[in-house]
Formats: structure tokens, C-alpha cells, sequence
């Protein structure tokens, strides 16, 4: 995107707030107007005030000066306040709609980006944007006014002096264009930088229990270190090129005022001027130090803001693989029947994790999915709520493409509990009605119970308005893993995907866990990333996966016969499982 269509599509923003915008933007020109109307009244007060002994003239300039300041501080109040109102309101604006994008982003954006420098573009590198927008751009126009009308005045006045004395603006001009264009490259640098700062230190943070485990605090340290000072360096470029720049914008409005005095004063001696156009012409550059001063500053600020805009219409403007099509119909009642038709799909090009996939199930069924690690069962679940759409082939649930329903309808049919659920930082009712927030305490409970969870809700001392800490951190794994069930019994979708995985935890804790995975899997198609032996042996049908290929399908003693991939899986990993059980039987 370019520099233009950046600034552009940043003061778009201004757009849906025009009334407000009209408001401040008026003010600053009455306000800017009124700047350049005090040294003409000086002028007056000294040619015909001063020089003309006329009392009458200095107390009606007086007067006018005192009558500019209330109508300027008026002004400067509505300009300010509005300003200030629209900066945080495009910030607002700006900052929400970068959320929106980010989180309807699919799983391939997010496989790839990294959270630290996603908070960074969405909260440091808005908050750049919004001191450009408002109060920024703001500034940028009243100082272009208060140059061009002084440049103006002083033309008028006396054009040949005015051109001396103007000399410099030329040089400061290029200068002054020269310094945006290479601090704008340099501040995108900046913020980028800040983004990786922000990535280590939240990989860093979310990893604490690892690196306390492992005594690794120095190391993270050294890397936090190096880091940031990656950012100290590239930001102090930064301030050099400031520094260089600064004092020779001021030396060339001083050099002004010298022009003016060394040309202008022999001729108000002379009397070919007078001496309050002088001293007016003189106010008009003095009055023009400033801003040309401050110009620095807002082209800085305008480079800040075109490098930070262009990161954060870099993440806007990604593409959107899983967009909902136009047209798309909702799903409303669902049975629960899954085809998969020669369904192909790789994360990368020429890369395929998923080859011809086909199979269908009836609803109300079991499929559990087997196979080596990277043998492509994850990718597969995946695939059904869209997280990712497949290259080739077609889903159909009850014989309709899902990529011709809207992803809502199409989730909220679609139940998911992981091995390592995630709880958010509130309570443990809140996470359970997540997928339902409109449920009421008794659904709440009434879910925990057959979860097998309302037992040791019930043990703390808020019960299920306990808050559960970060990523459900006050919570064992198999606390969490009740909760997670719990949340999708609610939500009530009629096709689930679960890994029933529970080698994590105690004998006791997986049977109460297994307890609740059958009550959540009764009356719902299931798929099932299958590690215990009972899940494969109750399985409808058992999928085995080995290099994104379904290499065989059926129930477990129909493979056991076959004496293929899933024999050689029983013999290596599940015998042990059936040995412990008929050892327990036993024992009963």
C-alpha cells in the first residue's frame, strides 16, 4: 500500500464522525485566522498608536488583542476538545475493527503469526495511528495555515523584503521532506521491532512454568535483552536523525529574522517602511518559528503513523480463505450424517497432510481415528468446522456442502473437547456457558453434574463463581477436562469431536472422565482421536490413518483380523490396555 493511500484510509476514519470533525476543524481555522490577524493590530498600535500619538488607536488595539484572546481561547477549547474526542473515538473504532479481522481470520493466519506482535499492532501501533488522526493531523493543517497565511501577509506588506526574509523556506522545505521520508521507513522499523518485543516477552510469560522448571530464567533474560536492545538501537537511529535535523530547521528561522533586521531595518530608518511593518513582518516569522518548528515533529508523527497504519492494514487486509460465500443458507436442524467425498488437504503447497479421504457416517455413530503420529487425524477433525477448507473434494453433513452454510450455523452444531481444553480467566460458570452465555444456573449445574464436575465445584468456597485464573491455571488437568465437557454438553451440538486421551491423569479421575465422554457422546455422530482400547472396541467404525491415507476402515475385531497397521498398533500399544482390564475383571 502507499504512502497516500495509507493516510488516506487512515483519516477515512474521521468519516462516520463529520459533525464532530466540522466542529474541531473550524475552530482551528478561526483559531489560525485569528493568530495571523494580531500582528497586523501591532502594527497599527505602533504606526498610529506609538508613532501617530493617538491614544484612541493603541486602546482600540488593545481592544481588539484582548477581544482576539476570549474568541481564541474559545476557540482553542472546541478545537482541542474535539480533537481529542475524535482521536479516541478513531482509535476505538480503529482498534475494534482490527479485533474483528483478526479474530475471523482462519487457522492457517494464525498458525503462522504470533500473538506478541498481534497485541503490539493492535494496541501500540493504533495508539501511534490515533495521535496522527486527531490531534496530529489536526496540528499538521493549522501549522500549513499559519505558514502560507504569514508567507501571505508578508508578501502583502512588502513583497521584496518578504522574498529576503523567505529566503530559507525553500532549503527548510526540502529538508523538512527529506526528514519524513526517512524517518517514515525508520518508525515501521521501530514498531516492527517493538512487535518482536512484544512476542518474546509473551512466549516468555505464557511459558513460565516451563522456564522455572528448567531454571532457564537467565536465558530468557539474555533473550528479552537482545531483543529489546534491537529495539533501542534501531529507535536511536531514529533520534539521530532527529537530532541532525532539528537544530537546522531552527537555525533557518533565525536566519529569517537576521534577513529582516540586516535588509529591513536601514529601510524603516529610512522611512521607505515603517517601523510597525517591520516589527509585524518580524512577528510573522517569529509567529512562524513554531509551527516550523513543530513541522518536524508532525511529519514525525505523520511518518510514525503512515509506518504503524500500513502494519495494521497488513493484518485488515489479509485474505480470507474461509469467507462465507454470498448466499450462504444457515443449517438449522442437523441429524448428524458426515461424508467425506476424495477430500484432499495440505497446510503448505505440493504438500498434502490429507490424501483422498472418503467415508461416511450415519447419524448418532461412533468413528474413531488411528494412526502414527503426523498421520493426519487432527488435520481431518479440523476440517469439518472449517478451520481449514480442503484443496479438493467436498464435507456434506445430511448431504449438504458445508461451504454453502454460514460458519456459525455450521459451529454451533459442532461440539469440540481437546485432551488440554482452555478455560478463560473468569468463573467456572462463565466457562462452562461459553458456548451458551444465556444459560441459566440451573443448566449450568445440571451440565456439571453429568460431567461428573458439580462434585468439586461444589468443594470451593464460591462454587461455580470461582474464578479459574489464567488459562484455568487453579484447576488440575482433569478439572479442566470436566469443565470442557461440561461447556459442550451444554452447548448441546449433535456432531462431536473429542480426543479421549487421559494418560495425564489418575485411575479415579479418568473414570470419572470417561463417564462424562459417554453421557456427552450419547445420541451424537462422534469422532473420536482414539487412545484407549474400550473407545476402539465400542467404535461404529475405527478409521486408521498412516500418511494422510485411510489404509484401513472398520470395527476393531474386523481389523484385528486383517492383521495390517491397526494389529501391529494393538499388539505395540493397546494389548497392554486389555490385559490390565481383564486383570481387573478379575479381581471384581
Amino acid at each position: 500500500m502507499g504512502k497516500l493511500a495509507v493516510y488516506k484510509r487512515l483519516l477515512s476514519y474521521l468519516r462516520p464522525h463529520w459533525k464532530q470533525a466540522i466542529v474541531a476543524y473550524s475552530a482551528l481555522l478561526v483559531a489560525t485566522l485569528l493568530n495571523l490577524f494580531v500582528p497586523q493590530v501591532i502594527r497599527v498600535a505602533i504606526d498610529q498608536g506609538l508613532a501617530g500619538d493617538s491614544m484612541q488607536a493603541l486602546l482600540l488595539s488593545a481592544a481588539m488583542i484582548l477581544g482576539v484572546a476570549v474568541v481564541s481561547s474559545l476557540t482553542g477549547f472546541a478545537n482541542l476538545y474535539f480533537a481529542e474526542w475524535l482521536s479516541h473515538r478513531v482509535s476505538f473504532d480503529l482498534r475494534n475493527q482490527f479485533y474483528n479481522v483478526v479474530q475471523n481470520l482462519p487457522f492457517s493466519f494464525h498458525d503462522q503469526a504470533h500473538t506478541g506482535d498481534l497485541m503490539s499492532r493492535g494496541i501500540s501501533d493504533v495508539q501511534e495511528a490515533q495521535r496522527f488522526i486527531g490531534i496530529g493531523f489536526a496540528d499538521l493543517v493549522a501549522t500549513l495555515l499559519l505558514i502560507a497565511g504569514a508567507i501571505g501577509a508578508m508578501v502583502i506588506m512588502d513583497w521584496q523584503l518578504a522574498l529576503i526574509a523567505l529566503a530559507p523556506i525553500p532549503i527548510l522545505t526540502v529538508l523538512v521532506i527529506r526528514f519524513g521520508r526517512n524517518v517514515r521507513g525508520q518508525f515501521k522499523a521501530v514498531q516492527e521491532q517493538l512487535g518482536v518485543v512484544s512476542q518474546t516477552m509473551q512466549e516468555s510469560l505464557t511459558g513460565i512454568r516451563v522456564v522455572k522448571a528448567f531454571a532457564r530464567e537467565p536465558h530468557e533474560l539474555q533473550k528479552f535483552d537482545a531483543e529489546n536492545n534491537g529495539w533501542f538501537d534501531t529507535r536511536f537511529t531514529l533520534i539521530k536523525i532527529w537530532a541532525n535535523n532539528w537544530p537546522l530547521f531552527t537555525f533557518l528561522v533565525a536566519l529569517s529574522v537576521f534577513l529582516l533586521l540586516f535588509f529591513g531595518g536601514p529601510q524603516a530608518i529610512d522611512g521607505v517602511i515603517t517601523a510597525g511593518t517591520l516589527f509585524a513582518m518580524i512577528s510573522y516569522v517569529l509567529l512562524m518559528g513554531q509551527p516550523v518548528q513543530r513541522l518536524g515533529f508532525l511529519v514525525n508523527l505523520a511518518a510514525s503513523a503512515g509506518g504503524t497504519g500500513q502494519r495494521i492494514f497488513e493484518i485488515m487486509d489479509m485474505p480470507n480463505p474461509i469467507a462465507e460465500r454470498s448466499g450462504s443458507a444457515e443449517m438449522e436442524h442437523v441429524h448428524g450424517a458426515v461424508t467425506f467425498r476424495n477430500v484432499s488437504f495440505g497446510y503448505r503447497d505440493q504438500q498434502n497432510t490429507l490424501s483422498e479421504i472418503t467415508f461416511h457416517t450415519e447419524p448418532d455413530k461412533v468413528v474413531a481415528l488411528i494412526g502414527p503420529t503426523g498421520s493426519g487425524k487432527s488435520t481431518l477433525t479440523s476440517l469439518l468446522p472449517r478451520f481449514y477448507d480442503p484443496q479438493e473434494g467436498e464435507i456434506l453433513i445430511d448431504g449438504i456442502n458445508i461451504q454453502s452454510v454460514t460458519l456459525p450455523s455450521l459451529r454451533q452444531h459442532i461440539g469440540i473437547v481437546l485432551q488440554n481444553p482452555f478455560l478463560f480467566s473468569d468463573t467456572i460458570a462463565a466457562n462452562i456457558a461459553y458456548g451458551r452465555p444465556d444459560a441459566t444456573l440451573a443448566e449450568i449445574e445440571a451440565a456439571a453434574r453429568a460431567a461428573r464436575a458439580h462434585e468439586f465445584v461444589q468443594r470451593f468456597p464460591d462454587g461455580y463463581n470461582t474464578r479459574v485464573g489464567e488459562r484455568g491455571v487453579t484447576l488440575s488437568g482433569g478439572q479442566k477436562q470436566r469443565v470442557a465437557i461440561a461447556r459442550a454438553l451444554l452447548a448441546d451440538p449433535r456432531i462431536l469431536i473429542l480426543d479421549d486421551a487421559t494418560s495425564s491423569v489418575d485411575t479415579e479421575t479418568e473414570h470419572l472422565i470417561q463417564l462424562a465422554l459417554a453421557e456427552l457422546m450419547r445420541g451424537r455422530t462422534t469422532f473420536v482421536i482414539a487412545q484407549r482400547l474400550l473407545t476402539l472396541k465400542s467404535a461404529d467404525m475405527i478409521l486408521v490413518l498412516d500418511h494422510g491415507q485411510i489404509v484401513e476402515r472398520g470395527r476393531h475385531d474386523e481389523l484385528l483380523a486383517q492383521n495390517g497397521l491397526y494389529k501391529q498398533i494393538y499388539d505395540l500399544q493397546l494389548k497392554d490396555q486389555e490385559e490390565f482390564m481383564a486383570l481387573q475383571e478379575a479381581q471384581q
